[in-house]
């Protein structure tokens, strides 16, 4: 397991300096005044972005279609499953070659203060409409992780969500890679296990977390020279993603969720926002990091609205 610390937060939920507070505050008094309504509605936008690409360790001529989905966090009425249902129904018209989904299915502690459960059959039942040539794939998220705590006492799986997911027929990846093969071409797709399954104990009045990420043993299971995706539910891990990966997809962000006039004030990442939103290119190397689909802690999106990407690679 790799043991991950993580500034600025308590027992999973954010802790906000004091100049993240008023900064906050202004951005809560701009919205009271001109666009609570809209901060409120937009969780229930959805919105496609797209990405084209061509990552250097990409071979000419291999044409791959991804729709990736992120931060579902299924609840009442902010993600119910006829919602999710039309979110599947919108990936299923891009006509991907492939569906990834970024984990955090299940609602949060956080958010079940404002909602109501949405059984985990009926949400996966949900997912399980989607379809692609090569298939959909899964990790799990932070949240699929938290929200028991006899997986948390025993400090291993299995989980009702990654149990739900591959009852609907989706693949869950934890630290595995599968090769595929795209018109006579093939490519690899990696799943890493979550960088924040456990919570392991307090240090300096941070929480740490116990990942049961191995990032090295699931690139090894790549075991030709044919590129490599890879999957994996917080963005954190990209700093030590090799040049062997050709593009590293992830979620956990919400790209900040609140976001006034470009900025978010808490990000959950232990690089502040050098992974917050986006395509973000260093040394070479590509991540795009999805802005997700659902609320976390408070049911309010703002500056962020919902999103599935579409990433067009080798065009």
């Amino acid at each position: 397991m790799a043991l991950h610390r993580f500034p600025h937060r308590f027992f999973g939920h954010p802790v906000i300096t004091r100049r993240q507070l008023f900064q906050g505050l202004g951005a809560a008094s701009a919205a009271s005044i001109g666009f609570g309504g809209y901060a409120l509605a937009e969780p229930f936008e959805t919105t496609v972005t797209r990405y084209r690409l061509a990552p250097p360790r990409w071979p000419v001529g291999l044409a791959l279609k991804l729709a990736v989905i992120a931060d579902l966090h299924a609840c009442k009425p902010w993600m119910s499953v006829e919602r999710i249902e039309g979110i599947v129904a919108q990936v299923n018209a891009l006509g991907a070659d492939c569906v990834l989904l970024l984990g955090d299915y299940v609602a949060g502690r956080g958010i079940a203060r404002y909602s109501e459960p949405v059984a985990h059959r009926d949400w996966a039942g949900a997912l399980g409409g989607l379809r692609a040539p090569l298939g959909v794939h899964a990790v799990l998220g932070n949240h699929d992780w938290w929200e028991e705590d006899a997986v948390q006492e025993r400090g291993c799986g299995p989980t009702k969500a990654g149990i739900a997911l591959e009852n609907a027929g989706i693949t869950v990846h934890e630290n595995t890679c599968v090769r595929l093969i795209k018109d006579g071409r093939p490519f690899w797709l990696a799943g890493l296990g979550d960088q924040w399954a456990f919570f392991k104990k307090r240090w300096k009045g941070r929480p740490l977390y116990d990942g049961i990420d191995d990032l090295g043993a699931t690139l090894a299971l790549a075991s030709d020279d044919a590129p490599v995706v890879l999957m994996a539910h917080e963005p954190d891990i990209f700093a030590q993603v090799p040049e062997r990966v050709a593009l590293t997809v992830a979620g956990h962000t919400h790209g900040g969720q609140v976001r006034l006039m470009g900025y978010a004030p808490v990000v959950p990442s232990k690089f502040g926002a050098r992974y917050v939103y986006g395509h973000v290119v260093e040394e070479e190397r590509n991540l795009i990091v999805s802005g997700g689909l659902g609320c976390s802690g408070i049911p309010v999106r703002f500056g962020s609205p919902p999103e599935i990407v579409m990433i067009e690679l080798g065009v």
